[in-house]
């Protein structure tokens, strides 16, 4: 008599004749399909990552007035806003720089109205008399990164920077007209001005001051309409003007009256429409034996949230093409020097081929192990599968980038194993009676599998599913991995009892079977494998001494990593097609000395075979990435920083990959930063959530003086320390300044203001934006005050110029000021609330790992003194609580996040460990039996680590992922030997029997779905990121399946062979 059918058998019942499976089959294959199409693509998942720079210029104040006037209270003020994660300070000489950064995954818009009404609601935090001026809230994202950079620049001597600046600037209406596209913005040139360079000897000349000049050109530029005239009918507008318009205008202003007759304006200075005195300069650079460098601008372009990235840089670079020989002229070449929409698709059409390769991989497995037709039905369950996955990951919000594709890739194994199971069961139940129709076959061959199928499935998703809660900047990051591969599973799951049987009774041959070749092959082999175990006599000792050399195999496995073996990192480096390099002058150095030093290294660099060009950015920053958000490279202006955007050849034609080109480089860039007096770091970028740096020691102390002290000497320890290179501190080299005192009892009796002295001062140095051209231009030209560009290395000219006393005469401000010779002031840092320094570094040569050189420098830190004469702290995890005790270290970068990742995924692994134990105590009415069936989840151990020493890898974050989810795939395959033993002792046969036939009869389907994930993950195994995840896969997999299949059964057999009656009364 037949039993009654389960769920799952009942479900197969139903749909495997009925007419509205094949049209469900096609709705999700066509859902599948308009994934493909509308799902946007990119090359990383878009982290939502909220931070604001709230900038408070403080003018004239001390970075300590800065710092306790203004900083703290903003601090404080700031820190109010909920799921603020950091707030962060920077007091420099005039100006607070207040970081917000909010928790990962705050929306940016309620990030920031949180942030604009936290400000207004405290406009009244400090007095309105002091001198600091409005905040100006400068927010940043993801959207702020550019997809698109356009370099424009000429071989034309006769077009300079000026030029192509003033091209640039003509273009962007253009190109911002593209849709998708957010912010369109020109990095470089010198900008544009009416230079009015002032002459100390003819102001006095004709008893003009420098604000006399301000006040006159202020006062000339000014219009507005003033009302009607209304007569006969008609009205008639009245303005008042004109505006300045252009250079002659400014030219012919009469400035003041010196002996009756009128005094212009270029009478006292020399005047000149044109670039300002320089402040930064861009060139873009070509390698190979034709290497030149050329004047150059970038036009830098982000696109719109949501907006696909390869479709808005098609259309951007489609743009440009359009405007060729119209606006931009012929002589003017426009080289795409980014483009991670082209580097997103690239990505995203290799991994396509992947996921496809894996599955025909898997279609051929089944093939040749149970037929053609077998095969062809799961390789129509696994298409289906991966097009409801791809619907319900864009229903989900997530786009197509690596690491969603590389969760499909990666699932592939899981997903095709519920048809698997099916298939061959239903192959298996075909042999067993040829004779019997196929539609009365199907249902309990489907309903004899599905409740340990559904119980696996479950198993695996409780597995992975922890691992979406993971904190930080990693979980959103790898979240596509367990959410996919979660629903995935589940579509899985539902195709296998609903399509699958339906396929089965059509494609299926009545009375076709393949025999049991496979277990009459197998059975021998597993009869002489148990035989010792089972013995009557020797059984004990022989499992006993199996048990012994399983557990001797994980120590020596976990023992691989303490030994050096297995090198521990956060996640290895990706193969890209640029790296930057980074280069800091001391303070006082000028713009064109920076340049000098960026010709130099470009020269180096173009040298390179795999360089293809570069461009230096000299005064200010290039376009940043990911990595320059989190560490704010677009704050990084003023002559002293540099930057060089090396652009490499395509890597399908070059062998090295770009992390050994950025070694191989560094040696020589920093030979010659060393050698002009520079700071050079080079920056690759990083593979997954950026840092400040890969290694980071957080100061603390009571004193700013101590904090430096102590920052430098864990600057020195890190240079001396083997393979930590890129070594810097927030600290600025000692630089000179002249402070000009001003005496203001004797400007007091001449009645000079103070405020006229300095503003007189700046003017003549600094230059001073008296006025705006009206000229009908974009970027509005400025009537710029200033010394001539020769006389401003000289204070004695400076010093020339004079201010009207109270009695009308002109007094030189050398009569009212003193000059005093010290030195430039350090910038103040605090990180929530806590002064601090920092100290960064990076990690090169065969061990690349942040890690271990951070341990390397930990002895000798431990060794040193602090200025108050006792030990520096160590802190890992939180700054210290009371930091005015004594100096402490905290460490931070890569250390931080990968102990922030490593938490929350052993977290998510125990998390999915109880949620497996209590789905099969649910399962089979057990407290013991759920720890048979998760016993082989430490086996696993035994492949991966080998498997990364035999290979050389590195142990990264997404070998951890690896890890999580054998768990729930070795479980799966315990509950297929669980339930047929339990099933074997209901229909009475033997114990040890049926422990024998567990193995033999489910090996095949074991050994098929763990081929087929194998199959899966070798398509990634050349992944430079997740080949960590495939060798855990592969070598867990191989290992733990072997072994499963022998010590599953044999602890099954231990645990209950002495308390039978409870196997025979569990529920079926």
């Amino acid at each position: 008599m037949q039993r009654e059918l389960n769920i799952s058998g009942r479900i197969a019942a139903f749909f495997q004749s009925a007419q509205i499976t094949p049209l469900l089959a096609l709705v999700a294959f066509l859902l599948g399909v308009f994934a493909v199409v509308i799902t946007p693509r990119e090359e990383e998942p878009q982290i939502n990552v909220t931070m604001a720079n709230v900038l408070i210029p403080f003018p004239g104040a001390s970075a300590k007035d800065v710092e306790q006037m203004v900083g703290m209270p903003a601090e404080q003020v700031l820190s109010q806003i909920a799921n603020v994660e950091h707030v962060m300070l920077v007091a420099r000489p005039g100006l607070a720089i207040v970081t917000v950064q909010f928790e990962v995954g705050v929306p940016r818009t309620e990030a920031l109205v949180r942030l604009h009404d936290t400000l207004q609601s405290n406009r009244d935090w400090l007095p309105p008399g002091l001198g600091v001026l409005e905040p100006i809230v400068k927010p940043k994202g993801i959207d702020d990164v550019p997809i698109v950079s356009l370099t424009l620049w000429s071989k034309d001597n006769g077009i300079g920077a000026y030029d192509l600046e003033r091209l640039a600037h003509s273009i962007e209406s253009d190109v911002k007209r593209v849709a998708g596209t957010r912010e369109v913005t020109t990095l470089g040139g010198p900008g544009r001005a009416i230079n009015v360079e002032v002459d100390p000897q003819r102001l006095a000349a004709h008893g003009v001051t420098v604000a006399d000049l301000g006040a006159t050109l202020r006062s000339a530029n000014v219009g507005m309409p003033i009302g009607e005239l209304t007569a006969a009918n008609r009205a008639v507008a009245i303005e008042a003007g004109p505006f300045l318009e252009n250079a002659q205008a400014v030219a012919d202003l009469v400035v003041g009256v010196n002996a009756g007759k009128p005094v212009f304006l270029r009478e006292v200075a020399t005047l000149s429409d044109g670039a300002p005195p320089p402040t930064r300069t861009v060139w873009h650079g070509t390698a190979g034996k034709d290497a030149a460098e050329y004047p150059a601008v970038t036009i830098a372009v982000t696109k719109k949230p949501g907006q696909n990235a390869v479709e808005v840089a098609d259309r951007v670079i489609r743009r440009v093409d359009e405007l060729r020989n119209t606006l931009i002229p012929e002589a003017v070449e426009v080289s795409v020097t980014r483009n991670y929409g082209e580097t997103a698709n690239d990505k995203a059409q290799k991994l396509i081929q992947k996921l496809l390769f894996a599955t025909a991989s898997v279609v051929i497995l089944v093939f040749f192990a149970l037929g053609r037709r077998e095969a062809a039905i799961v390789g129509t369950a696994v298409i289906l599968t991966l097009a409801a996955t791809l619907f319900a990951s864009w229903a989900w919000g997530f786009t197509i980038n690596r690491v969603s594709l590389f969760a499909l890739i990666f699932s592939i194994g899981i997903l095709v194993d519920d048809a698997i199971v099916v298939v061959e069961n239903i192959h298996r139940h075909q042999a067993l009676d040829p004779d019997k129709p196929l539609e009365e076959i199907i249902p309990p061959a489907v309903d004899e599998v599905g409740g340990p199928t559904i119980l696996a499935t479950l198993t695996v998703i409780a597995a992975l599913l922890p691992m979406a809660f993971v904190g930080g900047l990693m979980g959103p990051y790898m979240s596509p991995i367990p959410i996919n591969a979660s629903m995935g599973m589940l579509l899985s799951l539902t195709v296998a009892f609903v399509v699958t049987p339906w396929l089965a009774r059509l494609w299926l041959k009545h009375g076709h079977h393949g025999g049991a070749g496979l277990a009459a092959r197998i059975t021998p082999f597993f009869l002489r494998v148990f035989a010792p175990f089972l013995d009557e006599v020797r059984g004990k000792a022989q499992r006993a001494r199996l048990g012994l050399a399983v557990l001797g195999l994980i120590a020596v496995a976990v023992l691989l990593p303490a030994i050096g073996w297995v090198q521990l990192k956060m996640l290895p480096f990706d193969n890209k097609s640029e790296f930057q390099v980074v280069v800091d002058m001391p303070a006082d150095a000028p713009v064109e000395r920076t340049a000098a030093v960026l010709r130099e290294l470009g020269a180096y660099l173009a040298t390179v075979p795999e360089v293809r060009h570069y461009q230096a950015y000299a005064g200010t920053a290039a376009p940043i990435n990911f990595n320059g958000l989190v560490r704010q490279y677009y704050l990084r202006s003023g002559g002293a920083v540099g930057d060089l955007q090396v652009n490499l050849v395509d890597k399908h034609h070059r062998d090295a990959q770009s992390h050994a080109i950025a070694m191989r480089v560094r040696p020589a860039l920093q030979e010659i930063g060393t050698r002009l007096g520079a700071n050079v770091k080079v920056v690759e970028v990083p593979p997954g959530p950026p840092v400040l740096a890969p290694i980071v020691a957080e100061i603390y102390g009571p004193s700013d003086a101590g904090r430096r002290q102590v920052a430098k000497a864990v600057r020195a320890i890190f240079e001396k320390t083997p393979g930590v290179v890129d070594v810097d501190d927030s600290s600025i080299v000692e630089a000179p300044r002249k402070l000009l005192v001003i005496d203001r009892r004797k400007a007091s009796a001449l009645g000079v203001p103070q405020g006229a002295i300095v503003a007189t001062l700046r003017a003549g140095l600094a230059g001073e934006a008296a006025a705006y051209l009206h000229d009908q231009s974009k970027y509005p030209a400025s009537v710029s005050l200033h010394l001539p560009v020769a006389a401003q290395g000289n204070l004695d000219a400076l010093l020339q110029l004079g201010v009207k006393s109270a009695a009308g005469r002109i007094v030189p401000l050398a009569e009212l000021v003193t000059v005093s010779d010290t030195l430039r002031e350090q910038p103040i840092y605090h990180k929530d609330g806590l002064p601090v320094n920092f100290v960064v570094a990076d990690m090169a040569g065969r061990v690349d790992s942040p890690l271990y050189g951070m341990f390397e420098t930990r002895s000798r830190i431990a060794a040193a003194v602090a200025p108050d004469g006792g030990r520096i702290g160590e802190f890992f995890v939180a700054p210290p609580s009371d930091p005015y005790r004594g100096f402490s270290l905290k460490w931070d970068g890569e250390w931080q996040i990968t102990y922030e990742t490593f938490r929350d995924m052993g977290i998510a692994y125990a998390v999915g460990l109880v949620l497996i134990y209590l789905l099969v105590v649910a399962q089979f009415g057990s407290y013991l039996t759920p720890l048979v069936i998760m016993a082989p989840i430490p086996l696993t151990i035994i492949g991966v680590m080998p498997g990364h020493a035999l290979l050389g890898a590195q142990f990264t974050a997404t070998s951890m992922i690896g890890m999580i989810a054998l768990a729930g795939i070795i479980v799966r395959n315990s509950i297929l030997l669980v339930d047929f033993i339990n099933l074997q002792i209901r229909q009475g046969i033997a114990f040890k029997e049926a422990v024998v036939n567990s193995a033999i009869t489910r090996a095949q389907p074991i050994a098929l779905t763990g081929i087929a994930a194998m199959l899966g993950a070798f398509f990634i195994l050349d992944d430079p990121i997740f080949n960590g995840l495939a060798i855990s896969l592969i070598f867990g997999i191989f290992v733990s399946t072997v072994l499963t299949l022998i010590v599953i059964p044999l602890l099954y057999f231990i645990a209950y062979h002495r308390r039978l009656h409870l196997i025979e009364r569990s529920p079926s």
